[in-house]
């Protein structure tokens, strides 16, 4: 059991989650991050990954001992001052895995074979006037993958059966059945397709410069599902606007809600609002193991997902 007003929940949370969390316990609400803490002798904060929550607000409350966030990221969290000061965190991997490699997938294939502008050339009246340009095949590609993590490894199965040969980077060698590549810019230059499934860092900030950019080569496709963070946003403009790659598929961006309008304007692109892991089912199974982890501390036992020091 969670006690009352033991846990400050802060940000908003969707509908179908703040439902769930309420079903399962009742939490103090702060909607605004940056709002001066409320009183109360809290010891958990609940936070979605995508809400950045402040060092000021975690330092407010002395009697904190645990931050869970919804979701697999915790980039948003003050991690440093976390681990100064003793206080756990928590995440939510493996749940989303399912959502975001279908997201992936289908991201890919709208990408390749130009699905949305194929639809708009039917819709418009165009194929009566002519055939809808050719696009690029999947079967035969070398597909990489940088990052070989748990979305990374199921990334990695679901295509499997596209006959693609899968090559991979990351920090180091995983037990899979993929070609390892140490250098980022040699598993740039070898892939035809380059999905980003890392997470944010500060080793993988920017980790796509324009140097990787140009090792990619315009033949080839950049997929984006980690964190807007990971890519060099005005150098991967410049590679669409002057062809130096095939095109993009972007999910995550630097300033969301609000991304580059920049990206509006181009036709190799495609661009989705972070909807990664944003299915009903994914969304309450997000849910109830971010509270799963906290009725674990309340009751003093072992957390289920908690983040690395």
């Amino acid at each position: 059991m969670i006690p009352v007003n033991s846990v400050l929940q802060v940000g908003y949370f969707p509908d179908l989650m703040q439902a769930e969390i309420n079903r399962r316990f009742s939490p103090t609400c702060l909607l605004d991050p940056n709002a001066p803490a409320p009183v109360g002798n809290f010891q958990a904060i609940l936070v979605r990954s995508n809400t950045k929550l402040p060092e000021a607000l975690v330092k407010q409350i002395p009697s904190m001992r645990l931050v869970t966030t919804c979701g697999v990221g915790y980039d948003n969290l003050p991690l440093g001052y976390l681990k100064e000061a003793g206080i756990k965190a928590t995440n939510t991997p493996g749940v989303l895995n399912d959502a975001v490699c279908e997201l992936a997938i289908g991201m890919m294939f709208s990408l390749i074979r130009r699905l949305p502008q194929s639809q708009e050339f039917l819709k418009s009246g165009e194929w009566s006037k002519g055939l809808f340009p050719l696009t690029t095949t999947l079967a035969g590609k070398k597909v990489g993958i940088l990052g070989m993590g748990r979305i990374g490894q199921d990334l990695a199965k679901r295509l499997e059966p596209f006959k693609v040969e899968i090559i991979y980077s990351g920090p180091s060698k995983k037990p899979v059945p993929y070609r390892f590549i140490a250098n980022v810019k040699d598993l740039a230059k070898e892939s035809d397709i380059l999905f980003l499934a890392c997470p944010a860092s500060s080793a993988t900030d920017k980790i796509m410069n324009t140097e990787i950019l140009e090792a990619l080569g315009p033949s080839s496709f950049l997929i984006n599902i980690a964190r807007g963070s990971v890519v060099d946003e005005q150098a991967l403009l410049y590679a669409l606007q002057h062809k130096r790659i095939a095109g993009a598929a972007l999910d995550v961006f630097d300033n969301e809600p609000n991304p580059n309008p920049a990206f509006l304007s181009l036709d190799n692109v495609l661009l989705t609002p972070h909807i990664g892991s944003a299915t009903s089912e994914t969304r309450i199974a997000m849910t109830n193991l971010a509270v799963d982890n906290l009725e674990a501390f309340f009751n003093q036992q072992p957390l289920l997902t908690e983040v690395p020091n």
